[in-house]
């Protein structure tokens, strides 16, 4: 999808309507137009990425203080308990801009099976090769 054609980037022109709680120079807050719960936030920069690990890394740092800060006004302004934050990438990804879904948690709000089913690990030995496979894609990636 170009930028033409995404959703997020239409809105940031102002092309698009969008319920927009918060603007700066290198990002924009809306609220999610199908909400998980009312004040269901969504984080995007203004340049088209379409995942997290395509933001170049000068932009990590204040694209996650705004994340923060919206995660303290999301609790505060829906007097919820506490917020999940959530990126999707590519998997469930509706729209191919990375964004950040910030949404306001209330203790026995009845969200269930967002992230589940879990699992255990087979035996140590699994969890252990996991963890070494990580390790290495980590390292090679600092190289």
């Amino acid at each position: 999808m170009s930028s033409q054609e995404c959703p997020f980037c239409r809105i940031i022109q102002g092309e698009l309507d969008g319920a927009i709680v918060f603007a700066d120079a290198m990002t924009l807050a809306f609220l999610d137009h199908s909400p998980v719960f009312p004040g269901h936030t969504l984080l995007v920069p203004r340049e088209h990425y379409q995942t997290l690990a395509d933001l170049p890394a000068h932009l990590l740092s204040p694209f996650f203080a705004n994340v923060q800060l919206l995660a303290r006004a999301v609790e505060q302004g829906m007097q919820a308990d506490g917020t999940l934050i959530l990126i999707n990438n590519k998997v469930s990804q509706s729209v191919p801009h990375v964004h950040v879904h910030i949404i306001p948690r209330r203790w026995h709000d009845g969200l269930r099976g967002f992230l589940w089913p879990r699992q255990r690990y087979r035996d140590q030995m699994e969890m252990d090769g996991v963890r070494d496979v990580i390790r290495a894609a980590v390292e090679k990636l600092q190289s």
